[in-house]
């Protein structure tokens, strides 16, 4: 890898490389001192990969590739020994329940605290390597911006707490005829400001190094396209200011919304295939978790029938694919006449919660009754929260694109769960439908898979839960 493109790399994917590096060197060394060789039979070359991909996926499930993980190695030091534990573990029970059709492997108790101590140790490593690396100057991005306005501002703030990568150097493009310097960059501190013409910014791209140039300007008519497309053939990619936001930031900019871009670029499409995957990984998951949490839940039915021997289920009118509306069914978590006004948003401490219902709501447990409207159809695993009919209306008719947001069935999580807090405005609703149109947008099966891993994460550390 050449070190332009190993500069370019976001921190997020450096992250994933170095612990993929740190595993794939420290792992067959712990296997070698404990005395297994070259996998020789199925089994063993099983477990030989398993474990790995298991911590890999236990890391990023805990959130050890979020970008305020990675900032902070503190963040990091009770997670790492988590993942590497549960990834062990994960990896032993599954090579446990299929040792009737592929036979036992070797080693018995032995691997998975072999995996535990390996883990534990390549994770340290590895964040420890990344920031040696970062100190020396590596993986910060050059982003040359073409325009120095409100929207460049815009891009700044975005990438400064929510960009995928922890350093960016970047340099904005003056040119008068794309309108005027906003104020907030004018004295430098978010990057160089540099006077230029519109012929000179191949010039200025080769000068600065940039990495890519994003088009961000306040003011488009007159923009010499051909010195931007000299720029691409050139080896600069070009890339617009919406398309870069929905990239890197991983939704979309409902402030700058615009719906010829919309229109015009990728997404919105979902095939035979993908909805087949999309229901087969519903119906799969959902047996599973109900099994799983079988005893959890039926702790909290006898729970909340002792509390106030009201009922147990709550079920209620919300919103799901096309505009239909369903019967949700939840866990009773506030009291029985917690709506005797009408629709009212939760608040923060909203003192309706009942004591059993604080905890079921800090812990998701109020969520698994949900799991029957997933396989019933109503609602998928992943797709965006559903809202009641009375709060769609209001939202709709203050919010443009709403309604695209109901193009796929609601879900259990979803994009916005994941990378948003909890929210009952709607300001707080604008906020959510960035990231639930990026969702509709890029949906695929692997996102689907990504974003139930990540819930578990939001499951364990609920910040932002009323």
């Amino acid at each position: 890898m050449s070190r332009k493109r190993l500069v370019a790399l976001t921190t997020t994917e450096a992250m994933f490389l170095l612990d993929v590096a740190a595993m794939a060197w420290l792992w067959p060394l712990a296997l070698a001192l404990l005395g297994f060789g070259l996998p020789r039979s199925v089994p063993a070359a099983l477990a030989a990969l398993l474990y790995p991909a298991a911590n890999l996926a236990c890391l990023y499930a805990l959130g050890l590739y979020q970008r305020d993980v990675i900032a902070e190695m503190r963040n990091a030091l009770v997670r790492i020994p988590l993942a590497a534990g549960s990834g062990a573990l994960g990896a032993w029970a599954a090579l446990v329940g299929l040792s009737p059709l592929l036979g036992p492997v070797e080693g018995g108790a032995l691997l998975p605290a072999a995996g535990l101590a390996c883990f534990v140790a390549s994770g340290l490593l590895a964040r420890i390597a990344l920031c040696i690396l970062r100190r020396l100057g590596l993986f910060r991005r050059r982003l040359l911006v073409l325009g120095a306005g409100r929207r460049a501002w815009d891009l700044v703030w975005m990438l400064r707490r929510e960009g995928r990568s922890l350093n960016y150097e970047i340099a904005f493009l003056d040119i008068p005829v794309l309108g005027d310097v906003d104020p907030r960059l004018a004295d430098g501190s978010a990057g160089r400001i540099v006077p230029a013409a519109e012929q000179d910014i191949l010039g200025v791209a080769s000068w600065f190094g940039a990495d890519q140039i994003v088009v961000a300007p306040d003011e488009r008519r007159g923009m010499a396209l051909e010195t931007l497309l000299e720029c691409k053939v050139s080896g600069f990619p070009v890339t617009q200011y919406l398309s870069f936001v929905e990239k890197e930031i991983r939704r979309v900019d409902m402030k700058r919304m615009e719906l010829g871009w919309l229109l015009y670029s990728d997404g919105f499409y979902f095939s035979i295939i993908d909805r087949f995957l999309k229901r087969s990984l519903d119906i799969a998951v959902s047996v599973v978790l109900l099994l799983v949490f079988a005893p959890f839940l039926l702790a909290a039915m006898l729970a909340i029938k002792l509390d106030d021997r009201g009922p147990i289920f709550y079920l209620q009118e919300r919103v799901t694919r096309q505009g239909r509306s369903f019967a949700i069914c939840k866990l009773r978590t506030m009291r029985v006449d917690a709506e005797r006004g009408g629709a009212v948003w939760a608040a923060q401490s909203d003192p309706r919660i009942t004591r059993v219902g604080a905890f079921l709501r800090r812990t998701r447990i109020d969520e698994i009754p949900q799991l029957f409207n997933v396989l019933s159809g109503a609602m998928s695993l992943v797709g965006p929260r559903p809202e009641r009919p009375a709060f769609v209306e209001i939202l709709a008719k203050q919010i443009p694109l709403y309604h695209e947001r109901h193009v796929v069935k609601a879900g259990l999580t979803g994009w916005a769960q994941i990378n948003y807090p909890y929210g009952a405005s709607t300001d707080d609703a604008r906020s959510k439908l960035s990231y639930d149109l990026y969702y509709v947008k890029n949906f695929s099966v692997l996102l689907d898979l990504l974003i139930i891993l990540q819930t578990i994460r939001v499951v364990l550390w609920p910040g932002g839960v009323r």
